[in-house]
């Protein structure tokens, strides 16, 4: 199954992020993949936090998704709509940090609310989601039939979930044999810990990885690693785009996933749980 990790600086102006989008996820589609990721907060990168709250909508209904259904059914692509702000109750005073994933008939088939709430403060820079979001409490998966006859089960995360094997576990447990990482991280600890997080999580649950990533200097200020990747469960990066907007293209193999899961049975031999 060939798949896209599409990498975007998205900046404060919502139309001109989803413009850029489409044109990444186009060029998903006429190259062949069957599967399209975009990163973490594609439609909009603010000038604060906040900004979420002003373009929040109902899980089900809103512009936003509007847009990422007509797509996936324009494309015939399946589309993992990096995250989408949804609203909470009471409204308007925090959003739910939302993985949407869309068939090819513009179908919603997954949503998955981001667990783990970034916080990080070094002096120079600070940064406190749990201010304007709201946490999942529940791990998402969809199935996905692939043109090669493979049912591939995929994983939710998003970001700094990364720093969590536990969820990616339990993803495991459930069969997924592919997992996706829309992401924003930020220059500094994706310098440090991006790769070889990325690499560790389909090594220790012998799984397929995309990662979409955020990856410039944005139009707020703020300045994301991107390196965004596909990575094949042996951890090996079959595809890289470094910096700025494009996309990483590669075909994932379900037999040579197969194979190195029979040749290595880790999962198997796994004794705390």
């Amino acid at each position: 199954m060939k798949v896209a990790a599409l990498q975007m600086v998205s900046g404060c102006a919502l139309d001109a992020n989803l413009r850029v989008a489409q044109g990444l996820l186009a060029q998903a589609a006429t190259q062949g993949a069957e599967l399209a990721v975009l990163p973490e907060y594609f439609c909009l990168m603010g000038q604060d936090d906040a900004s979420k709250l002003a373009i929040a909508e109902p899980l089900g209904d809103g512009p936003l998704q509007h847009w990422l259904a007509g797509q996936a059914r324009a494309l015939g692509l399946w589309v993992a709509g990096g995250t989408v702000p949804l609203s909470t109750e009471p409204p308007g005073q925090r959003v739910r940090n939302a993985a949407l994933v869309f068939n090819p008939h513009g179908e919603r088939v997954a949503a998955y609310d981001k667990i783990h709430l970034f916080k990080f403060d070094d002096g120079a820079r600070g940064y406190d989601e749990a201010a304007t979001l709201q946490a999942g409490r529940a791990p998402a998966w969809f199935d996905l039939p692939s043109r090669d006859g493979h049912v591939w089960r995929v994983g939710l995360s998003v970001c700094y979930d990364l720093r969590f094997p536990e969820l990616y576990r339990a993803l495991s447990a459930q069969g997924a044999d592919l997992l996706l990482v829309p992401s924003a991280f930020t220059h500094v600890t994706g310098q440090a810990h991006w790769d070889v997080l990325l690499r560790a999580r389909a090594i220790e649950n012998l799984c397929c990885v995309v990662a979409a990533a955020q990856g410039g200097v944005h139009e707020n200020g703020r300045q994301t690693w991107g390196r965004s990747m596909v990575i094949d469960a042996w951890g090996q990066v079959l595809a890289l785009h470094a910096e700025g907007p494009g996309l990483a293209l590669a075909d994932l193999d379900a037999a040579a996933m197969a194979a190195q899961r029979a040749r290595l049975p880790a999962l198997a031999h796994r004794v705390l749980r």
